[in-house]
């Protein structure tokens, strides 16, 4: 004869699972929406090169190739980053005035440096390169998660560094991060773990009230 379940720690228990099992399947989910993304993306390098977008705002111009302009550079931004022989540095991203009061300013990175204190000597020109994401935009998974995303502000990675940079490792559809199927496997193991710590708990319980009470005076 089965034991009588208490009601609401298995109700709780219940929903946790249910809960547990959701996420991992809407992981997976995202792994399906994540690979159709890659795959948009790395199409795009194929593509002719165009113009840098100006405004330059928009996810559906990342990872082409394009190039612009550089009236002058008017500041400069380090960020970290990589070389693409894969040395660690500071990537000297240029703000450039473009003319013509066309807004925002072009943001270039020219390349990557092991002297936090770096001024490049480059006066600007025609730059070449590929379009990535600028830095403090929102994430692509951001953007997927919010109802109303801010715009995806644009930068152009220079084929080619600025005298005395290294090139900047340029974006790559593939370096996306994609761990949703082990986000996914993990929530499914939280969920199973769940209803065995639930179940030993119940089974400790019945022997408990199988057992005569412990600790009686004896006679």
């Amino acid at each position: 004869m089965m034991p009588r379940l208490p009601l609401l720690p298995t109700l709780i228990v219940a929903l946790a699972v249910a809960a547990m099992i959701a996420l991992g399947f809407w992981q997976l989910d995202r792994r399906t929406w994540k690979l159709a993304l890659i795959e948009q993306f790395s199409g795009k390098l194929e593509q002719p090169e165009i113009a840098f977008p100006r405004p330059p705002v928009g996810e559906q111009y990342l990872f082409r190739r394009a190039s612009a302009f550089c009236l002058r550079p008017t500041g400069w931004d380090r960020r970290a980053g990589h070389s693409v022989d894969g040395t660690t540095g500071y990537r000297m991203i240029a703000q450039c005035a473009t003319g013509g009061g066309e807004g925002p300013v072009l943001l270039v990175d020219m390349g990557v440096t092991n002297d936090p204190n770096a001024q490049p000597d480059w006066k600007g020109g025609e730059v070449h390169g590929v379009i990535a994401a600028a830095p403090g935009s929102e994430s692509l998974i951001g953007s997927a998660l919010s109802n109303e995303a801010a715009p995806t502000m644009l930068m152009l990675v220079s084929d080619t560094p600025a005298p005395g940079l290294e090139a900047t490792t340029p974006p790559d559809p593939a370096g996306l991060p994609n761990n949703h199927l082990a986000y996914a496997v993990q929530w499914f193991l939280f969920a199973g773990v769940a209803v065995i710590i639930y179940l030993l708990a119940l089974r400790r319980r019945q022997r408990k009230e199988e057992t005569p009470g412990e600790g009686a005076a004896k006679p």
